[in-house]
């Protein structure tokens, strides 16, 4: 296990967690996974191992759909940080490209048929 740690662009939304060492990515295609490309981890991070830091209240949420999955992003820069998935509650899918030393463009990439969730 590695310990990891990332934040938004800004700075103002910052998280780490310990995790087994990243070889790969995976991309949901969901109808807002699609839209933000945001390569994510292949793995899922207990809420419970993973500490939030964010600023006042830069850490907004977006639901849609079932309102069961939890997009989180910074609500100064906009980056999506991490999602709490529909099928997986209590338990993060990060954003590969918000974590320090992480070259997502260099990675296998799985995709994930959220299109048909």
């Amino acid at each position: 296990m590695r310990n990891y740690s990332g934040s938004c662009h800004c700075g103002a939304v910052r998280f780490s967690f310990f995790a087994p060492k990243i070889t790969s990515a995976m991309q949901c295609d969901c109808s807002i996974c699609i839209r933000k490309t945001a390569f994510l981890s292949p793995f899922k991070v207990p809420k419970d191992d993973m500490t939030i830091t964010a600023a006042g209240d830069a850490l907004k949420t977006y639901r849609f759909g079932t309102l069961a999955a939890q997009h989180h992003f910074c609500g100064t820069c906009g980056i999506h940080t991490f999602v709490e998935p529909r099928l997986s509650p209590g338990t993060f899918r990060v954003n590969l490209g918000c974590i320090d030393g992480v070259d997502t463009l260099h990675l296998p990439l799985e995709i994930f048929d959220g299109k048909s969730l």
